[in-house]
């Protein structure tokens, strides 16, 4: 009993020290709302946080420990990956050890760490209790990885940083579907927040049609030996557009772009979602008239909202 108790003491002791390593690293975000939320010193002078958790984008403050406020300005923000990006100026604080996410295991014990707007931190502690492959945010937003820690989002946890049981930051935590906890991994953070410093903004490709999901005949599918059962079709196509300059035209019925199956209208937007194809052009697969046709696209930018 006495050797178990010794450990679990060690191991209160280390979760402490993880706190302290981390701590100064996070900061609140101040709003003017009741509760802010949370946000991590990413890199030298550069805050991430969460966008959902954001009521406005001008007159924010951060708190660092101390009770100590400083004034930051908007870099950008992308809603479909819940990332925000703030200047922080002369703030001499640390900057977060950012780790790979792709070590975390199901089972690894990890804290969720947050800021309230008086400077004091909060922790909250749990397990990896999901991780698995790339996937797209209900915005449709890339996400590189799923990752679910089970630990509680209590208010003002979201936008602070998940850390491993060695002080790194795996990502950024936000809320999920009835409250539940995700993390954005580093990996996603990492390019979001570069493609804003360089441009201000996600550049998203843009084929300017309308579509929607289309169930195949059998008979259709199995005669043009189509990997699915669903494509979408076209049903408005805008004049000079990309898709118009290349041939496209209503009722046609895509089912591939650029090599990828297409069975949904979020598929198509997924792979738009790649700015690397903006200006490229691209190879689309259509079912024109019983017939299955190929027609090249030049990719345009999808014009800022």
């Amino acid at each position: 009993m006495e050797k178990f108790m010794s450990s679990l003491l060690d191991l209160s002791n280390s979760i402490a020290a993880i706190v302290e390593q981390v701590e100064n690293t996070v900061v609140a975000i101040n709003t003017g709302t009741r509760i802010s939320s949370s946000g991590i010193h990413w890199r030298n002078g550069i805050i991430v946080t969460s966008d959902e958790s954001l009521q406005r984008y001008d007159e924010i403050t951060v708190t660092l420990a101390g009770d100590r406020k400083l004034p930051v300005t908007l870099l950008g923000h992308d809603p479909s990956t819940d990332i925000a990006v703030f200047k922080l100026e002369n703030a001499n604080i640390p900057v977060a050890q950012i780790g790979d996410a792709k070590t975390l295991k199901v089972g690894h014990l990890v804290l969720g760490l947050a800021r309230n707007s008086d400077g004091d931190i909060r922790a909250a502690m749990g397990s990896v209790s999901a991780v698995s492959g790339a996937w797209r945010s209900m915005s449709g937003g890339n996400i590189d990885q799923f990752i679910r820690p089970d630990i509680t989002l209590y208010p003002g946890f979201a936008g602070g940083p998940l850390v491993d049981a060695a002080g790194s930051v795996m990502g950024m935590n936000t809320a999920g579907r009835r409250g539940t906890a995700l993390t954005i991994p580093a990996a996603t953070v990492n390019r979001v927040l570069q493609q804003l410093l360089s441009a201000g903004r996600i550049a998203r490709g843009y084929l300017g049609v309308g579509m929607q999901p289309v169930q195949l005949p059998k008979n259709l599918q199995i005669g043009l030996n189509l990997p699915a059962a669903t494509g979408v079709i076209v049903v408005n196509v805008e004049p000079n557009s990309p898709a118009d300059k290349a041939g496209v035209i209503i009722g046609d019925v895509l089912v591939a772009f650029d090599g990828n199956p297409v069975t949904d209208t979020a598929d198509v937007l997924a792979l738009l979602n790649n700015s690397d194809r903006i200006g490229k052009t691209v190879k689309v697969q259509l079912v024109r008239g019983g017939v299955l046709t190929e027609l090249a696209i030049v990719v345009g930018e999808r014009a800022t909202e």
